[in-house]
């Protein structure tokens, strides 16, 4: 009985023994496989490999994909500059055409003025002109009324000339019945008559009750 035990016992004890030696065995194949598995992932060269060259490739074509994009959109920017430019060279000669119309209009509306105006002026010379022969043929009867109602200085004296300036303007008539001459004035007094004004371009104006008469070289008028 005590022979079993003990051979129990042995045959327990080579079975641990075995069983660790076992462990220790698978223990250390892990470990250099593991070891193994290291070394060649160390060992593993990127470069020529043909991961690498297919990563490679990826990268150019999505590099040839992206330089096609930037080729399209810098064409696509040409064009837009070139509508850009022709649409200011449009609106530039719309604006040249609406100025240049402007200023035709402009130069219309004054000739049109000016000849509106001449028309006004040859217009008003017209009428003067009609008027004048009237007006003139007027006076001259209500002069020839005056002086047949008073009597006229003309019948006794004819002016000769007058001098001076302004208001120092002097006149020189000469008696018809005796053919001597006398220098007036205004304020002067001759033969009932007294001078009222004296003018280079009208003469010299007498005034008697209340009427005038005008003395003119050449004679009276």
């Amino acid at each position: 009985m005590q022979n079993k035990k003990i051979w129990y016992m042995s045959a327990v004890f080579a079975l641990l023994v075995c069983g660790t030696a076992r462990a220790a065995a698978d223990t250390d194949i892990d470990a250099e496989m593991d070891q193994r598995s290291a070394q060649a992932v160390a060992d593993y060269k990127v470069e020529g490999s043909l991961f690498q060259q297919i990563t490679d490739l990826e990268q150019e074509k999505v590099l040839m994909q992206l330089e096609k994009e930037r080729a399209q959109l810098d064409l696509e920017l040409d064009r837009l500059a070139a509508e850009k430019i022709k649409l200011h060279m449009e609106i530039d000669t719309l604006s040249g055409r609406a100025e240049a119309a402007q200023q035709e209009l402009e130069t219309e509306k004054a000739k049109l003025e000016a000849e509106a105006a001449k028309l006004e002026r040859e217009k008003a010379s017209l009428e003067a002109a009609a008027s004048a022969p009237a007006s003139a043929a007027t006076s001259a009867s209500a002069r020839v009324t005056e002086e047949k109602e008073t009597g006229t200085i003309a019948e006794n004296f004819r002016l000769i000339n007058v001098i001076g300036a302004g208001s120092q303007l002097q006149a020189t008539v000469e008696a018809l019945d005796t053919g001597q001459t006398k220098r007036i004035r205004v304020g002067s007094v001759l033969d009932g008559f007294s001078v009222k004004s004296i003018s280079l371009d009208d003469g010299v104006v007498f005034v008697k009750d209340g009427k005038s008469q005008t003395l003119n070289i050449g004679g009276n008028r």
